[in-house]
Parts: structure tokens; sequence; C-alpha cells
């Protein structure tokens, strides 16, 4: 475990700091005393959630030049970044019709039933972020980083089974396995941490106040497994809370694990057991 003083002297980056797991991310690593970086695009928006009780960086995944100066003099990257499994407004259309109608109608058709018009003019897609995104992310780390976290899903290895064949219908699995290909070959220490059908938050409206809060409310347990075998749903805020405790034993490095909310949950979280089953 990483001693209260030797935290202060690494510093985190969190990508993808103001979607429901990111925002959990950074306030648990702030309460445990952890020099926090933000990557994001809006830094108003961060700056207001988190109190500036963290460090800003401009910057965009999917745009690889906004990169190098955002992962400067940084120990560990815990990568939170996604988008929606089916092309909504997050996809960010470059030809989306403001309006109502029609026009607005037949625009989402082509969306849904072309995969050519669809890929030509999304610009923020699971491929952009979740595969192109994390690809460009990894190449910017420093070389001597000490933990490159990445957050995947359940079910990439279970694409052609349903329920997960119908996650996949518009590429997110197929993108998250990219993901993790370019997070395994970096050459970098990696964890990562496949959860099932998220639940609890988002906490998008929050502050950061709201979230060192959160909790649970006595629901399920954790358990982890590999191969990805497991299914179910899992609390977001234990999402964030494995990423943080990642970093801190070194069991996980290299690992790819599943994480899903079942049992009787304990008291307390013990990471150290759940995490000594992976070796």
């Amino acid at each position: 475990m990483t001693s209260p003083a030797a935290r202060t002297q690494e510093r985190v980056l969190v990508a993808g700091a103001t979607g429901g797991v990111g925002q959990l991310t950074v306030a648990k690593l702030l309460e445990k005393g952890y020099p926090v970086r933000v990557l994001t695009r809006n830094a108003e928006k961060a700056r207001t959630m988190f109190d500036n009780r963290v460090e800003i960086a401009i910057g965009d995944i999917r745009q690889p030049t906004t990169l190098p100066p955002a992962t400067q003099n940084i120990t560990h990257i815990i990568c939170c970044t996604g988008t929606t499994a089916l092309p909504s407004n997050k996809w960010d259309f470059d030809t989306m019709d403001q309006g109502e109608g029609l026009g607005n109608l037949i625009e989402w058709g082509k969306i849904y039933l072309d995969a050519d018009y669809r890929r030509t003019h999304a610009r923020n897609s699971p491929e952009q972020v979740d595969a192109q995104g994390v690809s460009n992310l990894v190449n910017a780390a420093p070389q001597d980083l000490n933990r490159f976290v990445f957050i995947s899903s359940c079910g990439v290895l279970r694409k052609d089974k349903p329920p997960f064949n119908l996650l996949n219908a518009f590429g997110v699995l197929d993108a998250k396995e990219k993901g993790e290909a370019a997070s395994i070959n970096s050459g970098l220490p990696y964890t990562i941490i496949r959860p099932a059908r998220l639940i609890d938050g988002p906490y998008t409206s929050y502050d950061l106040n709201t979230l060192l809060k959160a909790k649970t409310n006595g629901k399920l347990g954790v358990v982890v497994g590999t191969g990805d075998t497991l299914n179910g749903e899992t609390s977001r805020i234990d999402v964030a809370a494995a990423c943080v405790e990642c970093i801190e034993h070194p069991v996980t490095e290299g690992k790819v694990f599943e994480l899903v909310n079942k049992g009787a949950r304990p008291a307390k979280i013990d990471w150290t057991a759940l995490f000594s089953s992976l070796e």
C-alpha cells in the first residue's frame, strides 16, 4: 500500500474526469491525498466540479497533439473516457439537423442504417474515443509511467453472444477491445478493468462535496474475475474505487479483470483480498 507521504510525491492524470466514473475517481484520489491533474475539454466545468482542488490540462484524446503537455510529470494515468453504445447526440454528428420534424428523423435514419455514413460524420464515436483516443493517450504517456489504468467493459470477448451482441451493435465493444490492445501492447505497466452494466450515478451535475459522500447505500458486494465470464451490474462508485486501489496494489499490474456487484456487501471492501485472487 502507498503511504500518505508517498502519495503526495505522485501525480495522477484522469482522462474523462467529468464523466460519471471519472468524477468519482477524482474524488477518491483527492480523498486519499493524491495530487490530481484532469484532462478536459471544458476547464470551467472542471473548476466548478472539483472546487479548484485539481490541476487542469486542456486536451482531447482524439487530438494527439494536445496530449503531451497533459502527460508531462505524470506518474499514473486513469482512463475513464467513453461515449454511448448507441448513436446519440454525444457522438457529435456534424450533419445533425438541430431542428425538429421530418429532416431530423431522416438524419437519424441515415445514422442508424448506414454504417459508412455514421462513420464519416460522427466526431465522438466509440471508435474515435475508446479505440483511437486510448491509443493516442497511451502513445503520449511517459515511458516511466507507474501505471496505466483503462476502463473497458464486460463482454469484449463475448461479442457474438447475447446480450453483448446487442450492446455491440454499433461497435462499442470492438472499440473497447482495441483500447485494451493498445494498453497491453504499449509496453507500459497496465491494468484493465471490465465493469458490467453501470449503475449509481452518473453524478454529472453535482459538486465535489457530493462526490466525496457518494455511497452505494448498502448494495451488493464486489466480485472480481478473469476470462470475461462475469455478468450483471457494477456500481460506478466501486469502479472508481477499484481504479484508485489498483495503483496501490502491485499485484494488479499486467492484469485484466471483470468487476461486478454480487452477494452480501461487507462493512468495508477488502481490495487486497479481492486482488489476491488475480495472482
